[in-house]
């Protein structure tokens, strides 16, 4: 009795279904791949505003500013900070101490902060 070498069609079914399987956890990790880069590079650009946001301020005053750049709404707030009797330095005119904080926010609850500390120096009473 001669036998055929080759392989059934059970085993070629079950390899193309291994296959299969393969190329589609394939294109899965590729497309979260990609939409990761997607948020990373919102969140690149959220960051980049709201350094924008925060330097552009020349005179500190206390309030809120808000905003809004393409998709990102931003808000920036500054608030004087209490600063103790024994930090002061003694000079002509007084300093404040201000909290700069620039918040935005995107997308489905995304949002991004920077805050920094600023003086300010108060005009003289006259």
């Amino acid at each position: 009795m001669k036998r055929e070498h080759g392989f059934t069609l059970l085993e070629v079914l079950v390899a193309l279904a291994i296959l299969s399987l393969a190329v589609v956890t394939a294109i899965q990790l590729f497309a979260q791949g990609l939409r990761l880069l997607k948020v990373s590079g919102d969140y690149q650009q959220a960051v980049l505003l709201a350094d924008q946001k925060a330097r552009e301020v020349e005179t500190v005053r206390e309030g809120i500013e808000t905003g809004q750049e393409g998709v990102f709404q931003w808000e920036r707030r500054a608030t004087v900070v209490p600063v103790p009797e024994e930090l002061t330095v003694v000079s002509t005119a007084p300093i404040r101490l201000y909290r700069l904080s620039v918040e935005v926010r995107w997308g489905a609850n995304r949002t991004v902060e920077v805050a920094t500390l600023r003086t300010a120096r108060e005009p003289l009473p006259q």
